[in-house]
């Protein structure tokens, strides 16, 4: 299963649901970086992806972006496979 990393603060409904919905799709391990915890962190997050809210969701080396990106990826089907893709 590919490395999933989540940028999230604590209480971020969007950040619960992205990771229920991973936690429901298998992943069992979530590098999650709390931005609330370590500003720097929300530097670097939108450097890298341009935005600045929370969740950013990366699996592996594919930027999927927020909880709605990840949960239209999960209704087109494309979440399984790109969570299950050969590192």
């Amino acid at each position: 299963m590919q490395p999933v990393k989540i940028y999230t603060t604590a209480t971020c409904p969007y950040c619960i649901h992205a990771k229920q919905l991973l936690t429901e799709r298998g992943v069992t391990e979530l590098n999650e970086i709390r931005v609330d915890r370590e500003p720097g962190e929300r530097q670097k997050m939108m450097e890298i992806t341009g935005r600045r809210t929370v969740p950013q969701i990366f699996i592996g080396d594919t930027h999927v972006g927020g909880c709605d990106d990840l949960v239209a990826l999960d209704g087109r089907g494309g979440l399984l496979p790109l969570l299950n893709a050969a590192t």
